[in-house]
């Protein structure tokens, strides 16, 4: 792991706040470029279902980037002395279709897919040459903050837990791990399968 990037060094913003350039910028042309964080959102198969022009239109929509006054927004920008350099999708979960239908989030529990209170974080992305400074941490962490104050309940997320000895990509990370939610202050609720743990914290 490089050097994490010092608190001090970053800020980290509403997406309605960042411009679209340093969001695609972010995003680049890697696994998230091609999905633009739609995978929860497109009802269908993602890639069969959707095309890129309109999952990149559909980001754009829903993140409101460049208009401050926007009512709502998808996610958080992390910027590095100024480099925009690291995403979070949080929202309430009632805006996440594919949740609805997967099983991590429901299996064993008893919660009403329609509470718009509770809200979810559901996808990491981290500028290519930015990754393994830690940014997944500071980023968790803003989501707390930025669901309590826009009303949530709750906020959950359904990061993975990573092994010791067994390798993982990039992409299969990108839901965060239970690491580090456990640093942000989540609490573990639900262990639905053996690399997949639902964590939460309640506001109220």
């Amino acid at each position: 792991m490089q050097t994490p990037i010092p608190a001090d060094q970053l800020r980290i913003v509403p997406a309605n706040e960042a411009s679209w350039h340093d969001l695609a910028t972010i995003f680049g042309s890697t696994d998230a470029g091609h999905c633009q964080c739609q995978r929860f959102k497109v009802v269908g198969w993602i890639w069969r279902d959707s095309t890129h022009e309109q999952r990149t239109t559909m980001l754009r929509a829903q993140t409101a980037c460049g208009d401050p006054n926007a009512p709502s927004t998808s996610g958080l920008v992390a910027y590095a002395d100024g480099e925009p350099v690291g995403w979070v999708a949080v929202e309430p979960r009632t805006e996440y279709p594919k949740l609805r239908t997967s099983r991590v989030p429901w299996a064993g529990r008893d919660e009403d897919k329609d509470d718009d209170a509770v809200w979810a974080v559901t996808c990491f992305v981290v500028r290519k040459g930015y990754r393994g400074r830690g940014l997944t941490y500071p980023l968790a962490a803003a989501t707390i903050a930025f669901a309590r104050e826009r009303g949530a309940r709750s906020l959950e997320a359904y990061p993975m837990i990573t092994e010791p000895g067994r390798e993982i990509t990039w992409g299969e990370t990108h839901v965060g791990t239970r690491q580090v939610f456990e640093e942000a202050g989540f609490t573990e609720v639900s262990h639905p399968f053996k690399r997949r743990v639902v964590m939460r914290v309640d506001f109220r």
